[in-house]
This record gives structure tokens, C-alpha cells and sequence, in this order.
């Protein structure tokens, strides 16, 4: 019997054995010097001297680092393959095997994850340009200004701008950022840094849709605290000028505040009324004061307007909220709805033949009332003012009201009057006024034309005339309290 090789775990040994007989193969002899043999064989392989080979699992264990080591050194050679020579390189570290411990003597081909001196992702030294401005000689020289060196310094210099501005991260890239590129997004992140400044600036200091400054909450929580609101609910509509809220009455010295009320919260922003001023400063009531007021407290001055308003067309039988008290910009009045469901607009509501009759003829009504007995006109009646309540039309938003005898009073009448014809020839309403007939029966005045632009002309001449007349007049007296109207709490001073 022959043994040509012997087969160890760690690696194939090429033994040639002497030709022995039988006898000898059963010897003890022969044996022991086989042990001996396997034992230096053993020796020889690259394992660890303290290692114990007597265990199958330890065995088995170091088999497996060693196929693991060779399919990680494999992997590496893949990766190497794969990326080749491009900027952007893709990583397969994550399917490396985890070994339970790593051996002492890696390969020469083997990465060190961890040396810092070849991180790919370490920033570039920046070329620096000589002081004389160019490197090079002859046909070879380069100036500040070339192409790629002026990208270059563009690339770095977004790292300047402001953090909120997010530029990416274009590290081991060479990016080349033109002139015209930088400087358009330069005077870009400057636009927005002011423009985030003016915002801030206004949420901080003025009311926002559905939502109020500090100011704004301050009072709205002294109303809860002196009782004249049990609670404030929640936003029930909002507008170019205001927002409106819905709250629970409390009770207010011997006034009667409603079980539901609504705050009216004037917009303390000042874009909206810039050009509205041609409504109140024309107002002989308003208008020694409104000379003397700054922007920003006309605003309250829209809202006592509104309130003077609505207790005229109170007094005179117009149905329109009730005014509880006012506080600077905010007006409390009473809810046009039932449990905190507000009333439907007139554009909205869901009406017959019938009640769209009945709805046409009680606003042509109103608008005589507001005319005659207020001496009042709306200014921007529509159907988007007009809420549909108990069988009835409800009037809303007079802050803008004025008088007949106002520069452009007729003026608004007519634009009134026009809507108000529109909206309900449109709804079929076939006993409906066009326009011109509508105004003569609100106004009572005799004005016989066909043409808009000739009956306009009149109504300017009118104008006129009211104006001369307006002047010539004493000037009323005007106060803040009215023998009808609602108390104003004191104002302190902001």
C-alpha cells in the first residue's frame, strides 16, 4: 500500500511514502511516525501558534476566515474593475464578509479604510493664482481671468453664502461656475435674505390669514377675562381686510352680549387699504382725524366706521349684526347663523323662484332705507355681502359705507346698483330693474339716459354740485360715543 499525498485543512501537501508491506502498516511503529509527520505539516500552515486544533468548531472557523478573506480580496478587485477611472466611485464595502477577528498580516493589495492620507473625499488644495496674475510663459500663459480658473474660484465662493441657502455639496467635483452664473444667484440669495428679513418683520407685527400677531391675542384674551366672551372657537371666515372668529358671549356691564357673537379682526397689513383710503378720508366725519393719524391707526378707524354704521341701519330697521363693544381694530358683534354654522352667502344659497323674489325686493327695500333714513350707501354691495337668514336677506362689511354727499358717493351707488341688477337678472328674477332704473328708485333722482357713459357724466356733475355744497356747510361735530351706538373700551396706548 502506497500514500501518495496527504489531504490537512490548510492546504494540500504532496507526500511521497516509501513502500512498505502490511506488517509494517500495522505496526505501532509506522504510526507514530505518521503523528509526527501530520505534526510538522500542521506547523507549517498560516495559523496561530496559541490556536487549539482540537476542536472541529475551531477548525471549521478557521476555514471560513479564510474563504472570506479570499472572496473580500476578490470583492476589492471587482470594485477596482468597476469604478476604473471616474470621479464618482461606487462601494461594495458593504458586502464585505464580517470576520470574528481580523488576522495580523493583511495582504499588500489590502485598503486601509481608515488612512485619512488618501481620503477621496478630503478638499483639494485650492490653485492660487501668483501675485504678477499669471503663470507660464510664452503661448502657455494663463491669466486670472482664464476660463476655468475664475469656474473654479466661483465654485468656491458659494460656500460664502448664507446657510440657509442649500448649494449641495460638489466636493472631488471640478464644477466651473461662469461669471454671469455666480453673480445671478449672488443677487439672488441677497433678494431673498431681505425678503425673509420683511417677512419676519410682518408676521411679528401684523395680523396673517386666520392667524393674529401677539397684540391681536392680547386683547382677544382680555375680552375672556373681563367676561364679555366665554371662549373663542375658532376662524369662521377671512378676507382681504379682515378675519373673522366665532365666540360664545359672556356678559358686559348692563349690556346684553349675544349667547353667539363674532370678533371682526381688522388686518393690521397695510396692503389692502392703500388704496382704499379714498373711502374715509373724504368722510367729513373722519376727516379732521384721518389728516392726523398715522398709517397704521386708520385701521382702527375702518373698524369704529363700521360700527357708526351698523348702528345707524340698526336704528333704522335694516337687518345687519349688532354691535356689542369695539376695541381698537377688533369689533365684537353679534352671529348671523345658529350653532356656530354661519349663515349662507346670498351667492351661495340654494333659493327658489320664490324666495330669490322675495330676496330681490327686500334688498331693493334696504338699499332706499340705507339711502333716505341712513343716509348711507354700501359701497360694495354684492351678492358676497348679503347672508340668507330666517327666510330674510341680512346686510354685512359696512366699514367701507359712506354718505350720498360724499365726492364719490354716487359713484358707488351706481356700482351698487349694478351689481345687485346683475346678480338677480341673471338668478331669473323677471321683475328685476336693469341698472339705470334701479338707481332712480334708490336715489329718488330723475336721471334719463341709456348710455353708461352719459349717465356717468351726470353723476359726476351731481358730484360736484354735492361737493360745493358739502363746503360751503358748517362742519359737524363728530364724538367717539353715539346716543345709539355701543361703548368703546378704552384705548391704551400701544
Amino acid at each position: 500500500c502506497s500514500l501518495s499525498f496527504i489531504t490537512s485543512p490548510w492546504g494540500t501537501q504532496n507526500v511521497t511514502a516509501p513502500p512498505c508491506s502490511l506488517a509494517d502498516v500495522m505496526s505501532e511503529q509506522l504510526a507514530k511516525q505518521l503523528h509526527e509527520e501530520l505534526t510538522s505539516f500542521s506547523n507549517l500552515a498560516d495559523v496561530p501558534q496559541d490556536s487549539d486544533t482540537s476542536s472541529d468548531l475551531m477548525l471549521a472557523q478557521m476555514l471560513q476566515m479564510e474563504f472570506d478573506r479570499e472572496f473580500d480580496t476578490q470583492l476589492r478587485r471587482e470594485e477596482k474593475r468597476f469604478n476604473g477611472q471616474s470621479k464618482v466611485s461606487i462601494s461594495f464595502e458593504n458586502y464585505r464578509m464580517v470576520h470574528p477577528f481580523e488576522d495580523s498580516d493583511s495582504s499588500e493589495d489590502e485598503v486601509d479604510w481608515q488612512d485619512t492620507r488618501r481620503d477621496p473625499y478630503r478638499l483639494a488644495k485650492p490653485t492660487i493664482t501668483p501675485k504678477k496674475g499669471f503663470t507660464g510663459k510664452g503661448k502657455n500663459i494663463t491669466t486670472k481671468h482664464d476660463e476655468d480658473i475664475c469656474g473654479r474660484k466661483n465654485t468656491a465662493r458659494m460656500d460664502n453664502f448664507a446657510p440657509e441657502v442649500h448649494v449641495g455639496d460638489g466636493i472631488s467635483m471640478d464644477l466651473k461656475l461662469s461669471n454671469h452664473v455666480y453673480n445671478a444667484l449672488k443677487r439672488h440669495c441677497q433678494t431673498e435674505q431681505r425678503r425673509g428679513a420683511r417677512l419676519h418683520e410682518k408676521k411679528e407685527h401684523s395680523t396673517a390669514e386666520q392667524a393674529v400677531d401677539s397684540k391681536t391675542r392680547l386683547l382677544m384674551y382680555k375680552m375672556v377675562n373681563a367676561g364679555i366672551l366665554e371662549n373663542i372657537n375658532g376662524c369662521v371666515s377671512t378676507g382681504k381686510e379682515s378675519v373673522v372668529f366665532h365666540a360664545d358671549g359672556g356678559s358686559f356691564e348692563e349690556i346684553i352680549v349675544p349667547k353667539e357673537c363674532v370678533l371682526k379682526v381688522f388686518k393690521t397689513t397695510l396692503n389692502e387699504f392703500k388704496n382704499r383710503d379714498k373711502y374715509i378720508k373724504d368722510d367729513y366725519r373722519f376727516k379732521d382725524r384721518f389728516s392726523k393719524l398715522n398709517p397704521r391707526k386708520i385701521i382702527r378707524l375702518w373698524a369704529e366706521k363700521e360700527m357708526h354704521n351698523l348702528a345707524r341701519m340698526k336704528k333704522a330697521g335694516i337687518p345687519c349684526p349688532e354691535v356689542v363693544v369695539l376695541k381698537k381694530h377688533i369689533l365684537v358683534m353679534s352671529f348671523i347663523g345658529q350653532d356656530q354654522v354661519p349663515a349662507p352667502k346670498l351667492k351661495e344659497a340654494m333659493l327658489s323662484c320664490e324666495d330669490m323674489k322675495k330676496a330681490y325686493y327686500q334688498v331693493v327695500q334696504m338699499m332706499q332705507l340705507m339711502y333716505k333714513e341712513c343716509n348711507l350707501v354700501h359701497a360694495d354691495l354684492s351678492e358676497y355681502n348679503m347672508l340668507w337668514h330666517d327666510g330674510q336677506v341680512w346686510l354685512i362689511d359696512v366699514s367701507q359705507s359712506v354718505e350720498p354727499t360724499h365726492p364719490h358717493g354716487l359713484e358707488f351707488l351706481f356700482r351698487d346698483c349694478r351689481n345687485v341688477a346683475t346678480f338677480f337678472q341673471k338668478a331669473g328674477v323677471a321683475e328685476a330693474l336693469n341698472v339705470y332704473e334701479l338707481f332712480n328708485t334708490v336715489s329718488g333722482l330723475q336721471i334719463s339716459c341709456d348710455n353708461e357713459a352719459d349717465f356717468l357724466a351726470q353723476i359726476e356733475a351731481l358730484e360736484k354740485m354735492n361737493e360745493d355744497h358739502v363746503q360751503k356747510r358748517s362742519k359737524k361735530a363728530f364724538t367717539n360715543t353715539c346716543d345709539d351706538g355701543p361703548p368703546l373700551l378704552n384705548d391704551d396706548d400701544d
